[in-house]
């Protein structure tokens, strides 16, 4: 897993409430268990004016220009900026897949869905929580600002504006240092390799019909 320490990305709006993980990334999308190639069918359903089958080439599909991510101004960017309860519903962890495929890095909330949320962290994703008056504000000031970006620096846990203002975010500190180094759950239990290998070859001298 890629670490995530500091982002200077340009920012994406999905102004609406309650975004559940089947609009992040449909179900009949879900047939592999590997993290990329998601990205083409991320909010499928919005982005795209056809109903999208698995294995389809999305190139040749009719966009829905109303949708941001179609809309010029937003390609390239690395920061989603949602309402309250982001990524609620089914608990698929392909949802911070698909994010993550097609090129975000970070979100930003008043809240989210705790397991979507704790998947997010898993797979390298940063999701921010802002209080509703200051993501009211962004919103406002992406809307006017083409090309708006923000600044965010994990280690600090800060969100800076293009203006210079500064915001300050609450983060786990276990899911800080899991990010900050780029350690999945599997990373975490690689980091006790020789531990897990000395209990082996312990067990299998105080066992051996075990291992027969």
């Amino acid at each position: 897993m890629q670490a995530f320490t500091q982002l200077h990305g340009l920012v994406v709006p999905i102004d609406r409430p309650n975004v559940d993980t089947d609009a992040i990334i449909p179900k009949q999308f879900l047939k592999s268990i590997k993290r990329s190639g998601f990205g083409p069918n991320l909010f499928d359903e919005w982005r795209y004016l056809d109903k999208g089958e698995p294995d389809q080439d999305c190139s040749q599909r009719p966009l829905n220009p109303d949708f941001a991510l179609n809309q010029a101004r937003y390609k390239g960017a690395e920061i989603l900026l949602a309402r309250d309860n982001f990524g609620c519903g089914s608990s698929r962890e392909h949802a911070p897949w698909a994010l993550y495929d097609f090129g975000i890095r970070a979100l930003i909330a008043p809240s989210f869905a705790d397991i979507f949320y704790g998947n997010s962290c898993k797979n390298g994703l940063l999701p921010i929580i802002l209080p509703e008056a200051v993501v009211d504000r962004l919103f406002q000031e992406v809307a006017a600002n083409e090309g708006y970006s923000l600044d965010i620096d994990l280690a600090a846990q800060t969100v800076k504006t293009q203006g210079g203002e500064v915001f300050h975010f609450e983060f786990n500190p276990g899911l800080k240092e899991r990010l900050l180094h780029g350690l999945d759950d599997i990373g975490v239990s690689l980091q006790y390799a020789a531990d897990i290998k000395a209990y082996e070859a312990r067990k299998k001298a105080e066992s051996p019909w075990l291992f027969r």
